[in-house]
Parts: structure tokens; C-alpha cells; sequence
């Protein structure tokens, strides 16, 4: 993870986990439907609020992702909200093809639990 341009009051507000991230909610913009879960850090929060398009933290890779990039799959972001703790975002999208990497529509396609 990098050096950040995150607007320093923006910054301020987060509680992030001891690794720097804050989750990220994902949701469309129009339905409310929910979408998939992704971990962002401070450059991937201000990379996406730059530039609307969503940016996340790949836990897995160690490297920054823009979704939609090789896949073809985007993500407009909409908005940006940060909860009342400081330690969840919800990012509002328009969501063009599948958001799951399974090529499925949204990453809640297991199967309730309850």
C-alpha cells in the first residue's frame, strides 16, 4: 500500500483494521440490491472518489485493482458513505455485467443461512 492524497479530514474519520483497510459494502445504486464486499486502504478510497471509478485493495494480490479492468465488468461509483463508527463504507454503484468473480450477478448467491 502507498502514500496517500486522501483529503486529510476525510482520513481522520476512519477506523481502519490493524492492516489499514476499512470494508467496503457495495451496492447498486438503483435497486439496493448488495452486491459484494471489498476492502479498500486511504489511496483506494481517494483513487475512487477521484475518479468514480471503483478502486479496491486486493488482499490476496497486494496490489490496488480497479474493478471492471481486465474483466470488462465496472463499477460507476454513485456515492460514497462512511457509517456512524467510521469503519464501514458503502459505495453505491452502477454495475454494468457481473459483480462476483464467479461471473454471477452479485457475490450473495450461496444460499441464505437463515
Amino acid at each position: 500500500m502507498s502514500v496517500t492524497n486522501l483529503d486529510p479530514d476525510i482520513a481522520a474519520r476512519l477506523k481502519r483494521t490493524p492492516d489499514g483497510l476499512v470494508p467496503a459494502v457495495v451496492q447498486q445504486h438503483d435497486s439496493g440490491e448488495v452486491l459484494m464486499l471489498a476492502w479498500m486502504d486511504d489511496e483506494a478510497l481517494h483513487r475512487t472518489l477521484t475518479t468514480r471509478e471503483a478502486t479496491y485493495w486486493s488482499r490476496s494480490r497486494g496490489e490496488y485493482w480497479v474493478k471492471g479492468a481486465t474483466s470488462g465488468n465496472t463499477q460507476r461509483v454513485v456515492s460514497v458513505a462512511l457509517d456512524c463508527d467510521g469503519d464501514t463504507l458503502l459505495i453505491q454503484v452502477d454495475q454494468t455485467g457481473a459483480a462476483c468473480h464467479t461471473g454471477e450477478h452479485t457475490c450473495f448467491d450461496a444460499g441464505r443461512l437463515l
